[in-house]
C-alpha cells in the first residue's frame, strides 16, 4: 500500500493567521488542517472576510501562517528558503485571480509562456508549449493579440493557460469567473473541468460561485475561523 503522504500535492496542519492591529489580535483562523491529493478539484466558500483569500494565499507560499505547517510536493515551506519557495511554487504552482494581471505589452503566447522564460527554458519551445496551450483554451488563432484586443472571457482564458504552462501539481483559483458575465464564466467553468480531466491538475477555487463550487470533487466553506465540508 502506499504511503498517503507521497500522493498529496498540498498537506496543511494546524493553519493560524492572526494579525495585530491597534493594539488588539485579529484572528483570521485558527487550527485548519487542509489536504489536496492528485488531481482533485476543491472549492472553498464563504463570506467576504472570512479569510478565503489568505488562505489560498498561504497554500501558495505567497503568504506565512502565524502557525501550523504546509507541506507542497512533500516539502515544508516553513523550512524553506524564500528563493526555494519561489522554485518550488513556478515548479508545482498555477495562479489564477478574479482580474486576469496579464502583461499589458506582450502578446497571448507571450504572457503564457512567460513563466517558461522566467524558468530559462529555450523561446522555441516555450513558445510552442504556450501555443498548445492556447490551443486547449480555444485562442491559437488570438496569440499574437495583445490584452488589450481579447475579451474578458478571452484574457482570462489566457490567464489559465498561463497557470497550466508549466504542467503545475495544482492551480489555485481565487474569483476565477468574479469578473464575468453568467454566459462566459458557464464557458470558464466549463473548460477549467475539461481540464482538469485532461491533465490530472488539481485545483484550490476559491468562489462565491455555488454552481461552480458544487461542480468540485469537495465543497468546504469557510466559517467562525474554521473549514466545514459540504460535500
Amino acid at each position: 500500500m502506499s504511503d498517503l503522504s507521497q500522493e498529496l500535492v498540498i498537506d496543511a496542519k494546524g493553519l493560524s493567521k492572526s494579525y495585530d492591529e491597534a493594539e488588539k489580535t485579529l484572528r483570521i483562523f485558527h487550527g485548519l488542517d487542509f489536504t489536496l491529493a492528485k488531481g482533485e478539484s476543491v472549492s472553498v466558500l464563504g463570506t467576504s472576510g472570512s479569510g478565503k483569500t489568505t488562505l489560498l494565499n498561504i497554500l501558495g507560499g505567497l503568504d506565512k501562517a502565524s502557525s501550523g505547517s504546509v507541506k507542497l510536493c512533500g516539502k515544508d515551506l516553513a523550512t524553506c528558503a524564500e528563493k526555494t519557495i519561489t522554485r518550488l511554487r513556478n515548479e508545482h504552482l498555477g495562479f489564477v485571480y478574479q482580474f486576469h494581471h496579464l502583461l499589458a505589452e506582450f502578446s497571448a503566447l507571450e504572457n503564457v509562456a512567460m513563466p517558461l522564460y522566467i524558468a530559462g527554458n529555450a523561446r522555441r519551445e516555450a513558445n510552442a508549449r504556450a501555443l498548445a496551450l492556447l490551443e486547449k483554451v480555444g485562442l491559437s488563432k488570438r496569440a499574437n493579440h495583445k490584452p488589450s484586443q481579447l475579451s474578458g472571457g478571452e484574457r482570462q482564458r489566457v490567464a489559465i493557460a498561463r497557470a497550466l504552462v508549466n504542467n503545475p501539481a495544482c492551480v489555485l483559483m481565487d474569483e476565477p469567473t468574479g469578473n464575468l458575465d453568467d454566459t462566459t464564466a458557464k464557458k470558464i467553468q466549463e473548460l477549467m473541468l475539461e481540464l482538469q480531466e485532461q491533465l490530472e491538475t488539481s485545483f484550490v477555487i476559491v468562489t462565491h460561485n455555488k454552481e461552480l463550487a458544487r461542480q468540485m470533487d469537495r465543497v468546504l466553506i469557510m466559517e467562525e475561523g474554521g473549514l466545514r465540508q459540504l460535500k
